[in-house]
Parts: structure tokens; C-alpha cells; sequence
């Protein structure tokens, strides 16, 4: 007790005077993601194919250059590689930057009832090495970037950093922590449940009514240590309630959600379906929407005027299939409706926003379906009207700069961390090998290699 009551007094000791400060003292730099360790030395990388900077043409018989986890050079040709450096023969394979899933949940691979009953029988730290084992799968599979996009009790925050510090293996994690949304909207915990458990299930507040409570949510996660703030402004497919996909959030909340985030130096994704949600989102300045089953001409008026990225979660379909498939009763019966409602409209909001030009980022909703098998969303956007070539934009290039990290990754141009994949065959004309990567280097270091 001593000790508590001594600490405020030797840190106030310690305080500069406010007024001692020169006045022309120089702002802070902005808030930056700890650097991740690479790996030390140098490495060559012989590229059969590399697609260094996605959306511009491919080159032949390429060298790539690592100097401690970053890309020193890009070069044509096979070059000897200096003294001391080791050689990774990919002379046989197409090689092209890490690839980044801007929504997945990695905390959880299982859904419908046995997900639900997994949240009070399985303890965090067990939750924990579930989510590691989440990650590492989706490392396997050539991800070495994601957006985590709401998980409870810190796991996932938790895993971030101890990848960062090398104590864990996986991809980097931008991470929202926990997600937001009003009272009875997609992100309250207390859904189907009791109401005498309500109150301890509300205790990670991750629920608000008005404006003043909307920003100390958003508050309370940035001081838990929130990369990205996620918030629900409409319903949701999986929401153990049948009250719809249409908005369930007043503007008022809404606009203290995406103010405070903002104001914090954080970016808002936005899960919403039905178009009132989405144009609700946009016209408050969301950095992006994830699903937005239901876009309409309001919706592509303001994706196009704000510039926000649409993340279309197409994979949450097969997830549903494939889970119904093992047990048609795996879904309550209210959940059960919308999800079929949402197998039947999926990927037709997607060509109409590729149609007119919005620009899209890759993101699959990895929990809801699998992790690892990240990848089986690029045919589904290649069905529903983008090319291989653009799809993988959307999950290198504009995956990055939706998250914040353009000068860091998604391209593998000279000072970007070396974030490397390879593949047999030409994803550029079949999308589907992307789901069978054989080579990951992550952060300069080698994962995966498979000969």
C-alpha cells in the first residue's frame, strides 16, 4: 500500500513543468506499429515469375534482394548472391507479396451452436492457444498480414504482441479488439441469453446507447490497445436474433463511434448489410464496410465520394455450407434463415460495386469460415466479376492501404518488409492456386518451403 500511495509522488517529481517547455518544442511523431523482428543477414530469392508490385505486368527470371527482414533490391536476372548470403531457389514458382485478409476472427474456428457453447465452456488461455493455432494456420497459407476483427477477453490482442516479440508464430495482427455496436445490435454478447446473466456478460463494454456512451466505448478499446476499431451498425447474419439485417444504430451513435476513433488516430470498419446501415456508415466517414450484402445506388454514390474500401466476405458462405453439411442443425433456426438468405444474394453487391469502380480490399471472415483456407475467396471474386489480376490487388496493394501499412507491405519494392509467397502456376490466369501456397517468408524469415 505504501508503495501506491508513493508512486504518484515520485512521478510527479519527475514531471518537466509544463510551463518550463519551450514553446516551439517540435509535435510528436504519430503512433506507429512496433516493429516486428527479421530476419538478421541476407538472403536471394531466384524468381521464376515475380509479380513485385501487384496490378503491374509480371517479370521473368528475377532476383530479390533481403537485408534483415526488408527487400534491399529487386533485380533481373539470377545475380551470385554476396558472401555469406543464402540462395532460395523459386526458379520454378510465381513469387508475389505476402497476402493480407483485412476480416477475420482468429480467436474462434468454430460457429452456429457448438461456437456459442464453446464461449462459456472453454477458459481464455485455452481461447488463446486456439487463436495461435488459428494464426499459424493462416501463416501456412500465405497470409502474413490480417485484420483481426473483434475477439473478447484480449486473446487476439494478447497474440499480436507476442508474435511481434517472436514468443508465438503467425501474421501480423492489426487488431480491433473487441467489437461495438448498440444495445440488442450485432456485437452484444448477451444475445439468446438469459437475462439474469446480462449484466456480467456486458462487463467487456462492448455495447453503448447514446452518444456520450458510444465514445467511452471506442475509448475503452483504444485504451486496451486497439489497432482498428470496429463498430455494427446494422444487424447481423449470425446474430442469435431475428431481428433483421437493417440499421440498429441512431446517427447520433453512429457519428460518436467514427469521431472518436478519428479523433484517436484510428481507422472504422464498419460490419453493416442492409443499405441504410451502409450509406449511415459512409456518410459518417467509415474507412470501410465489411459484407454489405445489400448496397444501392446511395451506397456506391458514397463509396465513390469517400473513398472507402468495401470488403465483400464472400468466404462466409462456404463456411455456412460446409457446416450445415455436417449438421443441418448447427445453426439455430433464426440464424438458420438469414443464413440462407445470405448463401442465395451473396457476391451480387460485389459486382455491382466492381461494376462502378469502388475500390475493394480482400477479407474473408475467417472464423465464420475457415482458417487456413483464406485463399478459397479469390475464385469466389473472380465468379462474381473481378479478374485474377485485380483480385489479388485487392489482397495485396489495397489491403495494405486499407490498413494503414501501404509503405510497409503488400508490394515488394525496395525498403517494404519482406513479406514473400510463391506458388506452382500462374495466378494471374487461375486465381485457384493462390489456396496452394508452398513458400512463406514472413518478415524476412522462412516459414514454409516445400520443395
Amino acid at each position: 500500500m505504501r508503495r501506491l500511495i508513493l508512486l504518484p509522488l515520485l512521478l510527479s517529481a519527475f514531471a518537466v513543468p509544463a510551463a518550463s517547455q519551450p514553446a516551439d518544442i517540435p509535435q510528436p511523431p504519430p503512433a506507429r506499429m512496433p516493429a516486428p523482428p527479421g530476419e538478421p543477414g541476407v538472403s536471394v530469392i531466384h524468381a521464376g515469375i515475380l509479380l513485385h508490385r501487384p496490378g503491374r505486368p509480371p517479370q521473368r527470371n528475377a532476383s530479390i534482394v533481403v537485408r534483415d527482414g526488408r527487400v534491399e533490391r529487386v533485380v533481373d536476372g539470377f545475380i551470385d548472391p554476396p558472401p555469406g548470403a543464402r540462395v532460395i531457389d523459386l526458379r520454378d514458382r510465381f513469387v508475389l507479396p505476402g497476402l493480407i485478409d483485412s476480416h477475420v476472427h482468429l480467436d474462434s474456428d468454430r460457429a452456429g451452436n457448438e461456437g456459442f457453447m464453446a464461449g462459456f465452456t472453454d477458459s481464455v488461455a485455452l481461447r488463446s492457444q486456439e487463436a495461435a493455432w488459428n494464426a499459424r494456420k493462416t501463416l501456412d497459407a500465405g497470409f502474413t498480414t490480417v485484420r483481426n476483427l473483434g475477439s473478447s477477453d484480449g486473446v487476439t490482442l494478447g497474440l499480436r504482441d507476442a508474435i511481434v516479440r517472436g514468443w508465438a508464430i503467425g501474421p501480423r495482427i492489426i487488431d480491433a479488439g473487441s467489437g461495438i455496436s448498440a444495445t440488442t445490435g450485432h456485437a452484444d454478447p448477451t444475445l439468446g441469453i438469459r437475462g439474469e446473466f446480462h449484466d456480467a456478460l456486458r462487463a467487456g463494454g462492448t455495447n453503448c446507447d447514446g452518444a456520450e456512451e458510444c465514445r467511452r466505448a471506442v475509448r475503452r478499446q483504444i485504451a486496451l490497445g486497439a489497432d482498428v476499431i470496429k463498430i455494427a451498425t446494422t444487424g447481423g447474419v449470425n446474430s442469435r436474433i431475428g431481428l433483421g439485417l437493417g440499421a440498429q444504430m441512431f446517427e447520433d451513435e453512429a457519428r460518436a463511434l467514427i469521431e472518436t476513433a478519428h479523433l484517436y488516430g484510428r481507422r472504422v470498419a464498419v460490419h453493416a448489410h442492409g443499405g441504410d446501415g451502409v450509406n449511415l456508415a459512409l456518410r459518417l466517414g467509415a474507412d470501410s464496410i465489411e459484407h454489405g450484402t445489400l448496397l444501392d445506388d446511395e451506397s456506391i454514390r458514397l463509396f465513390r465520394q469517400s473513398g472507402a474500401y468495401y470488403v465483400p466476405t464472400l468466404s462466409t458462405v462456404n463456411g455456412y455450407l460446409e457446416r450445415i453439411r455436417a449438421n443441418p442443425n448447427a445453426y439455430p433456426p433464426e440464424v438458420r434463415q438469414k443464413i440462407d438468405w445470405r448463401i442465395q444474394i451473396t457476391g451480387l453487391a460485389l459486382q455491382r460495386a466492381q461494376r462502378a469502380g469502388v475500390r475493394i480490399a480482400f477479407g474473408t471472415d475467417a472464423g465464420v469460415s475457415m482458417h487456413g483456407r483464406n485463399a478459397d475467396e479469390f475464385p469466389l471474386m473472380v465468379q462474381h466479376g473481378m479478374t485474377p489480376e485485380q483480385a489479388i490487388v485487392a489482397a495485396t496493394v489495397n489491403a495494405a492501404d486499407l490498413l494503414g501499412l501501404a509503405g510497409e507491405v503488400g508490394t515488394l519494392e525496395p525498403g517494404r518488409v519482406a513479406d514473400i509467397v510463391a506458388v506452382r502456376g500462374d495466378p494471374l490466369s487461375d486465381v485457384g492456386v493462390l489456396r496452394n501456397v508452398n513458400f512463406v517468408m514472413s518478415r524476412g524469415r522462412v516459414h514454409r518451403h516445400e520443395q
